[in-house]
């Protein structure tokens, strides 16, 4: 899940590759959608109650919404939408810059604090107070609830990481990822893993969680300084989308080369990489870490540069797709060639804005040539899938139902709708 504020007409994009849906704040409200085909993007769900919404982020394929307007910034209010009513809403001291939730935890981060809830009753389990200045509110909540883990920075000049534990409510560790500050933060579904990304742009880390111990180390590009804006993995993990101010959108293989995965005829590439980590025992570790660093498996080259955009890696019709969404209103769907990797094909456009029928007349850009080529190389075993204990695909992402009992972990956790919502109350906090 990644968020993307700015935008001429949307305010703010939240994509949850897990169950194919898609939340847009706009200036005059807020939408739901639904990508589960490439050729339709269906709208389950549009208000307009609160204008110029800059947060809204959906409780996977439940009805709870939460929603953040411009009108009233310090508020959070949490809705029921397809019974169209308020559950509660919290006022907090400052403005809200970031609210991510899971099935057991809601977290609203300020420039300065941080407020952890119970999501079953909404109550305030725990507030961080006096946390680095984070005037963009970068954080990430693990969507795994079982390891509700927590990042947000630990410093307002270098790239530290602070992973808290939401559910037993205390820190784990701090991780070292950067030199200079974070831009970008997220984890793998599991929660075991963890990308970043700095305001250089140059180098994506990804971490163990939670022993922070680096694992990858992937150079996106060495000619500029880029802002990095969305970070996204695979349902699987086994790959990683990184989006930028930049034309291009970089997809990283995470696999471990060792001696079982050297290639049985000898090549003159493999020749000079193994003279090179030779030599890198003998380099300052700066230069020897450049060297260990692998390229994009995969690239995407977007037709305009300069917009900010949210990518997410899915499996649509079980075929592995990144989707980007950008700030001027446009949803792009490409395909993925998982073994071979190279440019993506764009298979599909669509708008964000106007009547469904406008949405459905968007353009198509087909290769039927490179789609079935994908489709050939999709592994049998083990597909791109999120195949999570504890999680299913259940439908609820097209109709907005009640979350199935058994995707839950056990334990005092039930989202049921006729009996649980609303759970509060005191309507105002």
């Amino acid at each position: 899940k990644t968020n993307l504020k700015a935008g001429s007409e949307t305010s703010c994009i939240t994509c949850l590759a897990e169950h194919q849906s898609l939340a847009v704040g706009t200036k005059t409200g807020y939408r739901l959608f639904s990508v589960t085909t490439v050729d339709r993007l269906e709208c389950i769900h549009e208000s307009a109650e609160s204008p110029d919404v800059y947060i809204v982020e959906r409780l996977f394929s439940s009805s709870l919404v939460v929603v953040v307007s411009q009108a009233m910034p310090r508020r959070m209010n949490v809705y029921h939408f397809k019974k169209g009513t308020e559950i509660c809403n919290y006022s907090y001291s400052n403005t809200i810059l970031a609210v991510r939730l899971n099935r057991q935890r809601l977290i609203v981060c300020l420039e300065e604090s941080v407020y952890i809830h119970n999501i079953k009753d909404m109550k305030l389990l725990k507030t961080l107070l006096n946390t680095p200045p984070n005037p963009s509110g970068l954080c990430a909540l693990s969507i795994n609830h079982s390891n509700s883990y927590l990042a947000y920075p630990g410093s307002a000049t270098i790239g530290e990481i602070i992973i808290y534990d939401a559910n037993n409510l205390n820190t784990v560790t701090m991780i070292p990822a950067h030199d200079s500050p974070l831009a970008a933060i997220t984890f793998n579904a599991s929660g075991t893993k963890l990308a970043s990304a700095s305001e250089r742009g140059t180098v994506i880390r990804v971490f163990s969680i939670p022993e922070g111990l680096r694992l990858f180390e992937f150079r996106r590009g060495m000619k500029r300084y880029v802002n990095i804006s969305s970070l996204s993995f695979s349902p699987d993990a086994q790959f990683l989308c990184a989006s930028s101010n930049t034309e291009t959108v970089h997809i990283f293989k995470l696999e471990q080369h060792g001696p079982s995965g050297e290639e049985e005829t000898p090549t003159w590439s493999a020749y000079m990489g193994k003279m090179f980590t030779a030599a890198s025992s003998y380099l300052p570790a700066q230069v020897s870490g450049m060297m260990s660093q692998d390229r994009a498996f995969a690239t995407v080259r977007l037709h305009t540069a300069g917009q900010k955009n949210v990518c997410t890696l899915a499996t649509i019709q079980k075929l592995p797709r990144l989707l980007v969404a950008s700030s001027n209103g446009q949803l792009f769907i490409y395909n993925i060639d998982p073994q071979d990797g190279g440019e993506c094909t764009l298979v599909q456009t669509h708008r964000l804005f106007g009547s469904d029928e406008d949405r459905d007349e968007a353009g198509v850009s087909a290769a039927p040539q490179s789609y079935a080529a994908t489709a050939a190389t999709v592994p049998t075993s083990g597909p791109v899938s999120a195949t999570l204990t504890g999680y299913s695909e259940d439908g609820g992402v097209s109709k907005g139902e009640v979350i199935p009992e058994h995707e839950f972990a056990a334990g005092p956790v039930c989202l049921d709708d006729e009996t649980e919502f609303p759970p509060v109350s005191i309507q105002n906090r």
